[in-house]
């Protein structure tokens, strides 16, 4: 009798760690579980996070371009008031104006260097792919100020990869503005841009 009870208790004690094989694959089921849902809920910070940030940088696109739009063909800016009018923490300005239409000081340039034939830019430079954008909105600036007459494009401009607009405008009969809109590579990104340039006077 001694004899079975003791091989009862050696077999119940051999049995015993099998008993908590389940408990553990539920743990770890568990975990694992609680694993995905951290990870779910990391990937759904992240795209809410992209998404806000594509939204500020369409609300920037849309605000840049109108500011150029409106002042930029304008012939009375200046350097102070286009860091007045176009400045935005995100979009980046660049402006010369060798031969002031009114009675003020030069603006040299302070960005890339004058453009060959040249005395005035006027462009801006946001991060992001808005070619369209630009576009639509430097044709609007230009229809606003009354320039619509077309002019040949000097040789010295040519189209980029991203070019989405480059013209030539009649300002009066010796006078030509290109403008160019578009992307371009920009840092480890693509940057949008507008410009327009104002070519010396053809009877120089």
């Amino acid at each position: 009798m001694a004899r079975l009870m003791n091989q009862r208790t050696q077999t119940m004690a051999k049995a015993a760690p099998s008993q908590s094989h389940p408990s553990r694959g539920i743990g770890l089921w568990a975990a694992l579980h609680l694993v995905a849902i951290a990870v779910f809920v990391l990937l759904a910070l992240g795209q809410a996070r992209a998404e806000a940030s594509q939204t500020v940088t369409q609300n920037v696109a849309e605000q840049a371009v109108q500011r150029f739009a409106q002042n930029c063909f304008s012939p009375f800016l200046t350097a102070d008031l286009a860091q007045e009018r176009l400045a935005m923490d995100e979009v980046r300005i660049d402006f010369y104006d060798l031969r002031p239409f009114s009675n003020v000081e030069i603006s040299p340039a302070t960005g890339r260097a004058v453009t060959a034939g040249t005395d005035r830019r006027c462009e801006i430079a946001f991060d992001g792919s808005f070619a369209a954008l630009a576009a639509e909105a430097a044709i609007g600036g230009l229809a606003a100020e009354g320039i619509v007459m077309q002019a040949p494009l000097p040789d010295t401009y040519t189209p980029l990869a991203g070019t989405e607009l480059l013209a030539a405008r009649q300002l009066n009969p010796n006078r030509v503005a290109v403008v160019h809109a578009g992307t371009r590579p920009y840092q480890d990104g693509t940057e949008t841009f507008i410009f327009v340039e104002r070519l010396t006077p053809s009877d120089e």
